[in-house]
């Protein structure tokens, strides 16, 4: 067999999220959501502190939360 003519098999790959739970994930318990809140608040973290109760309080999602300006929270601007 000539081995110009060789066909190249492509290296197998196993899938990113192969054996991970896929679909809906629970909701966060409150004692999850106040022992994340009360962590933010220990550790000085304000900004992450406010991002973490608008997501919360709106029940945005992940994706909605990283697409968040500053317009969409405070339209006139900061102050």
């Amino acid at each position: 067999m000539n081995v110009e003519h060789a066909i190249p098999v492509p290296p197998v790959r196993t899938p990113w999220n192969k054996g991970k739970s896929i679909g809906a994930k629970p909701p966060l318990r409150t004692k999850h959501v106040w022992a994340s809140r009360t962590k933010l608040q220990i550790e000085g973290r304000t900004r992450e502190l406010a991002v973490f109760n608008l997501a919360i309080d709106r029940k945005l999602r992940g994706c909605d939360v990283v697409a968040l300006r500053v317009d969409d929270v405070a339209p006139m601007g900061l102050l």
